[in-house]
């Protein structure tokens, strides 16, 4: 039987078994009526009734329990089992787990902790829906997370009961395949912190191309028959003086002039009317205001289509002889100053010219990069320009940004010897050599026999820290092919020999020509290029990481969204899980809060019934319908 006893604030119900009267469901009214049905069952109350008949009959109530757990999805108030009732079931724990929502709290009675396994589920609150990662409590469910996650082998290793070999045999292959990976992972990052390239070789065709920059030198530096005597006493440090050497006499306005080294290789070299014979660029006739001048350690050279002083560059738009730059010139080996400068580091045993193709962008450093073009033979020079591009570091060498120089626009490996060889002669000589920049003094020949031509030796040959030039990221440089013939034939040389007024053996012995060409109008790209990538890097990492542990990069944030859900767990449970109901240790029952019957708001659907209407009596747990207990309540 059933009694329900009421206070201002509080409803209790108890509920006793009498074997002795059929089994009913009890309905509680405000009268304190106790009402008695029969085995008749109504379709709201049916579930309820399978069970009690389950227990009277001593049929096991664990499956009708379950059936009405199945069936059901709400718990309403704080309701509380007889020892009879919570005694009979073994179902309390699995119907608990499987339950979709739960309000309040459930209680057990210590005879119903005591006669059943779900004794220590009852207790335990939770609030809101639980995810397939918690667990009844709200606490994360590592089993349930193995069983969701994408990374393949923990749902095998890490399930519920004791672990078997088959979960064995699964961690130890996920422990392989997890060191395979990270092997392979750390492989490719130490791969790439090497920062390996890959030289690209390409052609490309171009419409035009712009002409490069020749220069030229007369390996002999002075004339003998521009000397003087006043030079040659300046000399005398430098050269093997004789008395009554034959000299030419000096200008009135050369004794006015001071002596320095700039000035007297600007006088006695030889002038570029003098040697150049004839010109032709393209077909059309070119002459000396076509070239610049420009010091070099051959002393006064001469450099055509240099780009310089608002003169534009010139193009070619056709590749082959013919479509280029053709000059002819005569070396002059009678005037070589060999006779009287003796032999130094200064003195060359060779007839001809010294020649460099190089860029407008960079000076010429025709003393080590030149080639030789003897007298006597036309010499034909196929070009074809290199396009140099480099990687900076930690990938290559190269310099990307400009240099710090104050005398060049444009860092070159060139530019940057030129100007480190002139800062190495101020800093020791205090002068510089006329070919070098700047507003230092020239050095005078005590000077450059002393101590800027041995220090400047000493730097180009042996010291090699204190002059470090970086190869730019972008280089223009041009590969030629050098061919030549026997120049001139014998009609030629009598034609020659008239045109110019010398002797047939003179034009065969100092009459050079030199024709420099595009081969075709393309240019070779070679670019170093990155061997490896951090989108090479992350694609192995990806293919390893499915290969081996089937997981992507979503896998990652699962294993850091459940580590939040675990760190938040502990850091904010005791905000945000409601405080606990104390156990009700008695088998009496336990008492309803008026205010927590009412939080479920049983009343609003109540309310809109009309008066008088009959309610499925029966306040089993996890049950839709409403009785008079309900009724009663609002």
């Amino acid at each position: 039987m059933a009694t329900l006893i009421q206070s201002q604030t509080h409803i209790t119900l108890v509920l006793q078994w009498d074997s002795d009267i059929e089994p009913a469901t009890i309905l509680a009214e405000p009268s304190q009526k106790r009402v008695r049905n029969k085995r008749t069952r109504t379709p709201a109350s049916g579930t309820a009734q399978r069970v009690a008949n389950a227990g009277l009959h001593g049929r096991p109530c664990h499956r009708a329990g379950r059936r009405a757990h199945d069936e059901n999805h709400e718990s309403f108030g704080d309701i509380t089992a007889s020892p009879a009732v919570a005694g009979t079931t073994r179902a309390g724990r699995r119907a608990h787990d499987e339950n979709h929502e739960s309000f309040g709290d459930i209680t057990a009675s210590p005879a119903v902790a005591g006669t059943t396994r779900a004794g220590a589920t009852a207790g335990q609150c939770h609030f809101g829906k639980t995810s397939g990662r918690s667990g009844p409590s709200g606490k994360p469910d590592f089993v349930a997370f193995a069983s969701s996650c994408t990374l393949h082998g923990l749902s095998h290793i890490f399930v519920e009961g004791s672990l078997g070999a088959r979960q064995a045999l699964w961690a130890l292959a996920f422990l392989l395949s997890l060191s395979v990976f990270l092997y392979q992972v750390a492989d490719r990052i130490v791969y790439y912190l090497e920062y390996h390239h890959v030289t690209l070789l390409s052609e490309e065709d171009s419409p035009e191309m712009i002409f490069p920059a020749v220069t030229f030198c007369n390996i002999n530096r002075v004339r003998v028959s521009q000397l003087s005597h006043e030079d040659l006493l300046y000399l005398a440090p430098l050269v093997d003086y004789e008395p009554g050497m034959e000299l030419g006499p000096p200008t009135p306005e050369e004794e006015d002039e001071p002596l320095n080294l700039y000035g007297f290789f600007n006088r006695t070299c030889h002038q570029l009317e003098d040697m150049l014979l004839s010109c032709s660029y393209r077909g059309e006739r070119c002459g000396p205001g076509d070239f610049s001048a420009v010091f070099t350690r051959y002393g006064k050279c001469y450099t055509f289509n240099s780009g310089q002083d608002g003169k534009p560059r010139l193009i070619t738009m056709k590749g082959g002889t013919g479509n280029g730059l053709e000059i002819m010139l005569d070396i002059q080996p009678d005037e070589d100053f060999f006779l009287v400068w003796g032999e130094t580091d200064e003195t060359s045993f060779e007839a001809g010219i010294k020649v460099q193709i190089h860029s407008q962008d960079e000076p010429p450093l025709i003393d080590q990069l030149g080639f030789g073009v003897a007298p006597g033979f036309q010499t034909f020079v196929s070009c074809q320009e290199q396009r140099l591009i480099y990687l900076p570091p930690p990938w290559g060498d190269c310099k990307a940004m400009a240099g710090d120089s104050e005398f060049y626009d444009t860092y070159s490996i060139t530019a940057c010897r030129i100007d480190c060889e002139t800062r190495y002669l101020v800093e020791n000589c205090n002068c510089r050599m006329v070919h070098m920049p700047g507003d230092a003094p020239y050095c005078t020949p005590e000077q450059y026999k002393e101590c800027a031509d041995p220090a400047l030796d000493f730097l180009v040959e042996k010291d090699n820290e204190y002059c470090v030039c970086e190869m730019p990221c972008n280089v223009t440089r041009y590969g030629k092919e050098l061919s030549m013939v026997k120049i001139p034939s014998k009609a030629s040389a009598k034609y020659l020999a008239k045109k110019y007024n010398k002797s047939e053996q003179y034009i065969g012995e100092n009459i050079l020509v030199l024709d420099i060409f595009f081969e075709a109008l393309n240019y070779e790209t070679i670019e170093q290029k990155k061997a490896y990538e951090v989108a090479g890097l992350l694609g192995d990492i990806g293919g390893q990481m499915g290969l081996f542990i089937g997981a992507s990069i979503l896998t990652v944030l699962e294993l850091f969204d459940y580590a939040y859900e675990v760190i938040k767990h502990r850091l904010f449970r005791g905000v945000k899980c409601r405080k606990n109901h104390k156990r009700n240790n008695t088998d009496k029952g336990v008492a309803l809060s008026m205010d927590d019957v009412k939080r479920h708001n049983p009343c609003e659907s109540i309310r809109g019934h009309p008066a008088g209407m009959t309610y499925a009596a029966n306040i089993l747990p996890h049950h839709p319908a409403r009785g008079t207990f309900e009724d009663f309540t609002c």
